[in-house]
C-alpha cells in the first residue's frame, strides 16, 4: 500500500509543479538590499532583458524593493538607470532627528511618485512583492496584493538606527532585510518556483567599527550570516555581483555597479536557459 501512496504523492507533486510552471512561466526574481549598491540590480535586469529571459514575479527588500517596483511597473533597465543617475540621498531622506531615528523618509514618497510608472500593486505589469519587517513581532511582512506601493517601499528601506520606522497598516515597519535578507522565502510562500536571488553583501569587516553606523552595520552582518542559509535554500540560483569597495551611500559608482550586475547575470545565463528549456 505504501508504495502506491508514495507513487500517488510523486505524481501529484509533479502535476502541481507543472501547473505552477504553466501559471508562472519564466523565473521569479528576489532582489536584496544594499542601499546605493542596489543599483547593481539594474545590470542584472539589463541582461535578462537583452537575452529575453521572462520574469514571472519580482520581489524586493530595502534598495531591491525600489528596483523591483520600477521593473514591475514596466520600467526598462535604461529607465531605471536614468532614475538612478538623478537620485541623491536628499531625494529620499531628510535629517529629522528624533528618538526613533535620525532621518525621515517622507521625501522618498515624492521621489517615487515622480519616478515610478505604476503606483499600485494590483496594477503592476509583472506581479510584485515588497517585504518589510514588523518591529513589534519581528516577522517579515510581505505586501503584494493591493494598495499603493509607497509606504511598503519606504518601510522596506528604513534601515534601523538611521531611518525612522514607517507606520502603515497598523504596524511599525522597518527594513525588510532584517526579517528576510533576500526575499526568496516570500516568493516560495506565494507559490513561485525557479527563483533567482540577487545578493549584494558588504565586504567582511574585521576592524572595530568607528561609528554608530558602523556598529549597526556590523550587527546586520552578524545577523545575516546566521540566517543566510534559509534564503539560500529557498533559491534555485544565486547571483552575487562584485560590489566590493562601494560604500552604502556612494551614488557615484553607478557605471561600475551596473557592469558588476551584468557580469554576474551573464555567468548565470547557461543555467537559466537550460531550466527554461526543460
Amino acid at each position: 500500500m505504501f508504495p502506491v501512496i508514495r507513487g500517488l504523492h510523486r505524481a501529484a507533486s509533479a502535476f502541481w509543479t507543472r501547473l505552477n510552471d504553466n501559471t508562472h512561466p519564466g523565473i521569479a526574481l528576489a532582489l536584496g538590499g544594499g542601499f546605493a549598491r542596489g543599483m547593481a540590480h539594474i545590470g542584472v535586469l539589463r541582461v535578462l532583458e537583452r537575452e529575453q529571459i521572462p520574469v514571472s514575479f519580482v520581489a524586493g527588500v530595502s534598495a531591491g524593493s525600489i528596483v523591483a517596483t520600477g521593473f514591475a511597473g514596466g520600467a526598462t533597465s535604461h529607465d531605471l538607470e536614468r532614475v538612478a543617475r538623478s537620485m541623491s540621498f536628499r531625494d529620499v531622506a531628510q535629517w529629522s532627528i528624533n528618538k526613533l531615528g535620525l532621518v525621515g523618509s517622507s521625501r522618498m514618497e515624492d521621489f517615487l511618485r515622480k519616478s515610478l510608472p505604476i503606483h499600485h500593486f494590483e496594477k503592476m505589469k509583472t506581479p510584485l512583492a515588497v517585504v518589510a519587517t514588523d518591529l513589534r513581532t519581528g516577522e517579515p511582512i510581505t505586501f503584494h496584493s493591493q494598495g499603493e506601493v509607497f509606504a511598503p517601499v519606504r518601510a522596506s528601506c528604513s534601515y534601523p538606527g538611521l531611518f525612522q520606522p514607517v507606520r502603515h497598516a497598523g504596524r511599525i515597519l522597518v527594513d525588510g532585510a532584517i526579517g528576510m535578507e533576500i526575499p526568496a522565502l516570500a516568493l516560495r510562500s506565494l507559490g513561485l518556483r525557479r527563483i533567482l536571488s540577487v545578493a549584494l553583501p558588504p565586504a567582511p569587516v574585521a576592524a572595530e567599527p568607528s561609528s554608530m553606523f558602523g556598529v549597526v552595520n556590523r550587527c546586520f552582518q552578524i545577523m545575516q550570516r546566521r540566517t543566510e542559509r534559509f534564503w539560500r535554500e529557498a533559491s534555485d540560483w544565486i547571483i552575487t555581483p562584485d560590489v566590493t569597495g562601494v560604500a552604502w551611500d556612494d551614488f557615484t559608482q553607478l557605471d561600475r555597479l551596473i557592469a558588476a550586475g551584468m557580469k554576474a547575470a551573464e555567468s548565470m545565463l547557461p543555467q537559466l536557459r537550460r531550466a527554461l528549456a526543460a
